[in-house]
């Protein structure tokens, strides 16, 4: 028992999760100007959690056999046989349910709505588009911004210019991120028949273009929460250093396209986003 329910865990994704209920938690504290009703915050969190999680194992479900010829993920529960195709399917959407029910009943109905949106996009759209257009990341970077949007949802009942820019900074974020990733798996996404575009264009140039440009757009994006009285100078000259710092780890890979550069790429996004939030909730201006 105990192994089967470390495998219905890993099919949850528990990494991205956490992820997730942190850009939650900080909509939820931005767009309410602190903390406010605990009851409300834990409710928000765990319907979040019970959606990402959701969308996580419909998404294992829909791959499973595009995962059996990955390296990286053949190990996983579905493509190992380790638990049956039926018995995730039923788990997944049970989770997406219950979400959906505790966040209209107990937050509001936009919370709720905007978790059932961050589902059928992920998992209905993106997943499918992996295989069709290297845009894929493009789409599938939208379900990923959406978090924060329903924390501050939870926190006032609406979604303000506040919650449109954190939307902004996520979804320019995600493309650097996933297309270091993108590149370093190249080989596995060809042989699981993922159309990510450095399978589609294999010298990488686009793939370091887009990196480049999206790196370059968050930049300014970054810097809105100031304009708008937000955040404070604190936060105006720490997410421009932050923001340099990553367009520079993209301008080397464009000339360096090792793995070693992608991999580099990867861990400067990973430590750019908490640095970035950590920054917008340390200084932010109420």
């Amino acid at each position: 028992m105990r192994e089967k329910l470390r495998l219905y865990f890993q099919l949850c994704k528990p990494r991205i999760v956490f992820m997730v209920l942190v850009t939650a938690a900080i909509g939820y504290f931005l767009g309410g100007q602190g903390a406010k009703s605990a009851p409300i915050f834990f409710y928000m969190l765990a319907g979040t959690a019970l959606s990402c999680a959701g969308a996580a194992v419909l998404n294992n479900f829909l791959e499973r056999e595009a995962d059996s010829r990955m390296s990286r993920t053949a190990h996983r529960a579905l493509p190992s046989g380790k638990i049956a195709p039926a018995d995730a399917l039923g788990f997944g959407l049970c989770l997406v349910i219950i979400s959906t029910v505790l966040l209209s009943w107990t937050v509001n109905l936009l919370t709720g709505f905007l978790a059932l949106l961050t589902v059928f996009m992920y998992v209905l759209i993106y997943t499918p588009l992996k295989k069709l257009t290297w845009l894929n990341t493009f789409i599938g970077a939208i379900p990923g911004a959406i978090p924060p949007m329903g924390g501050w949802a939870a926190a006032t009942g609406e979604l303000s210019a506040g919650a449109w820019i954190l939307f902004a900074i996520l979804f320019l974020w995600q493309h650097p991120h996933f297309y270091a990733i993108a590149w370093m798996y190249k080989d596995d996404y060809k042989k699981g028949g993922f159309k990510m575009l450095p399978v589609v264009e294999p010298d990488g140039k686009s793939t370091f273009k887009q990196i480049i440009i999206y790196s370059a757009l968050l930049i300014p994006v970054s810097l809105l929460p100031t304009m708008i009285g937000m955040s404070g100078y604190v936060y105006l000259f720490g997410s421009l250093i932050l923001g340099l710092f990553m367009l520079s780890v993209g301008v080397k890979l464009f000339y360096d396209n090792s793995r070693a550069a992608a991999v580099a790429m990867l861990r400067t996004s990973i430590i750019y986003l908490p640095c970035l939030l950590a920054l917008i909730v340390a200084d932010v201006g109420f």
